[in-house]
């Protein structure tokens, strides 16, 4: 494919700003909730163009516990609702991102005469709830059945253990999927593009967006039809532009993330423990060949791109694990830490703890006509996507009709998986071929960033070609998950990632230069031991 012919070029998409003249829908922002109204705006048929100031999924879209999932938790709480919707959305993703999701064995222990009992029946009413749409039945496990499975859980007044399938998945990448599939079907998926006001008529009616490309520094006054507020942790932000004492409408909670070798959770099972001495949910699963231990649910009083761990939070996780493992994990084992800021529905009523706040989405509209989604996780993306647009078109600002996403494939989900291919190239789906044709035509591409994991040079051109890498922050944190599973692994690569950049996006060594201290700095909020 030609420069020339490539969709995902950003010069290409940067133009449709200057020649699209009035736009049906804008979304702003990148992460889960924007990407899901985009998609569905575009499987409408309306002309769409999503805007996001930093890398799609740059915040709490990459942070998350790699679940896709309808909430064991919310069943405790009796919010039925809730998790038939979530299994419901969790079934879907599933068929539709077959690359990037798959069925996640969790076997919660024992260690009380009732636990057997109560979570079997409570799991039976989580598969029943999940319908056809069902990954697996619940089954109660013995001790030694536990063990086998579990071969680092602590023995010690362990009685059995009852396993339940939930969905894992891959965020970041099923995001720089989603913003592909925006483009696929017509749309306008832009980073590095932001929002910084908004364009009202005489009578104080929204009507377009004004934004800055922040690579050129080009401005642009953007019309459209309809507004869409999908910025997560910063809608207050966006509100604030529509109307500047707004109240505030979302309440961070962060939550952090341990990440560790595999060999803390030997075998492909995860662990869930219902309630820890502070009544969180804590997991441990298995993710990209290493064991993601989390997480924690701290209020903060401001949102931020790079929220960073509390001590009292990675001694909590550390704490617990020990807990229930045979061979501890230490501040020493700890390959990275990462913290996602969850954008939680402040005025709950009545709810003082952030665990008790509802995840469920919250739509509004302003007098102006600004619409604004806050709230809900990543297995409801989709569904967030259709309310929001089902309520564009209940306010009269779109014509009707329906949405298609329920059955709508994600980019990559049509592989057809050559047993050639090596396993690091499983998450591209469908452009695994390409990929290896990368590497067929430059055989130095099929070198590995680091020595430690499979991920490889091809990638970062793919990314840089394909998928909007601008940065090596972009490629290491979000395009092929280094940052996320090893640090001071990302570290090592950051200057050879430089250098493919750019000479694939046309930068000189003062580029590469500024981006490797950039990205060194970035990664000390990843690693515990310091380098």
């Amino acid at each position: 494919m030609s420069a020339e012919t490539n969709p995902y070029r950003r010069e290409t998409l940067v133009q449709q700003l200057a020649t699209v003249p009035t736009w049906d829908l804008i979304v702003i922002g990148g992460g889960a909730t924007g990407l899901g109204v985009a998609i569905d705006g575009i499987s409408r048929g309306y002309k769409t163009l999503l805007l996001e100031q930093a890398d799609f999924a740059k915040g709490t879209s990459s942070r998350s516990t790699k679940l896709v999932h309808g909430g064991v938790r919310y069943l405790a709480q009796g919010d039925i609702g809730l998790v038939r919707e979530a299994l419901h959305e969790r079934g879907l993703l599933l068929q539709n991102a077959p690359h990037l999701c798959h069925n996640q064995a969790f076997i919660i222990p024992n260690y009380n005469w009732w636990g057997g009992p109560f979570y079997t029946l409570g799991l039976k009413l989580y598969d029943l709830l999940a319908g056809r749409l069902s990954l697996g039945e619940s089954v109660h496990l013995s001790k030694a059945e536990t063990l086998r499975r579990l071969p680092n859980l602590r023995p010690a007044g362990l009685r059995g253990g009852v396993l339940y399938h939930d969905g894992q998945f891959d965020d970041a990448r099923l995001a720089v999927n989603l913003a592909q599939t925006c483009i696929d079907y017509g749309g306008t998926a832009l980073n590095y593009c932001a929002v910084q006001g908004l364009l009202k008529d005489a009578r104080g009616r929204l009507t377009g967006v004004r934004a800055t490309d922040l690579e050129t520094g080009a401005t642009y006054e953007l019309q459209a039809k309809t507004v869409v507020n999908a910025t997560g942790i910063f809608v207050d932000q966006v509100r604030q532009l529509d109307e500047p004492k707004v109240s505030p409408l979302v309440q961070p909670s962060q939550g952090v993330h341990l990440v560790l070798d595999q060999s803390f959770l030997p075998g492909d099972a995860a662990l869930m423990i219902p309630s820890t001495e502070d009544g969180r949910v804590l997991f441990a699963v298995p993710w990209l060949s290493h064991v993601v231990l989390g997480t924690t649910d701290t209020p903060v009083p401001t949102a931020s791109l790079e929220p960073q761990a509390q001590e009292a939070e990675i001694s909590f996780l550390l704490r617990t694990a020990a807990q229930y493992l045979t061979r501890a994990p230490t501040l020493a084992d700890v390959r990275s830490v990462f913290v996602g800021l969850r954008p939680l529905a402040a005025a709950t009523a009545g709810f003082t703890k952030t665990k008790e706040i509802s995840r469920r989405h919250k739509i509004l509209v302003s007098a102006s006509g600004l619409i604004t989604i806050t709230g809900g996780k990543w297995t409801t993306y989709r569904r967030m996507g259709q309310d929001t647009i089902d309520r564009a078109i209940a306010l009269g600002r779109l014509p009707l009709a329906p949405s298609r996403t329920e059955h709508m494939r994600i980019h990559g989900a049509e592989a057809t998986v050559e047993a050639s291919v090596p396993d690091s190239l499983a998450p591209y789906g469908s452009d695994q071929a390409k990929l290896q044709q990368l590497i067929s035509e430059t055989p130095a591409l099929g070198q590995k960033l680091d020595a430690q994991l499979e991920f490889r040079q091809a990638e970062v051109v793919w990314a840089a070609r394909h998928e909007l890498a601008r940065t090596v922050e972009d490629v290491l944190a979000r395009r092929v998950r280094l940052l996320f599973l090893d640090a001071a692994a990302a570290v090592r690569a950051a200057p050879t990632v430089a250098a493919l950049l750019a000479q694939e996006l046309g930068h000189d060594q003062a580029w590469q230069a500024q981006q490797v201290a950039a990205f060194n700095q970035l990664t000390q909020n990843y690693l515990l031991l310091k380098q």
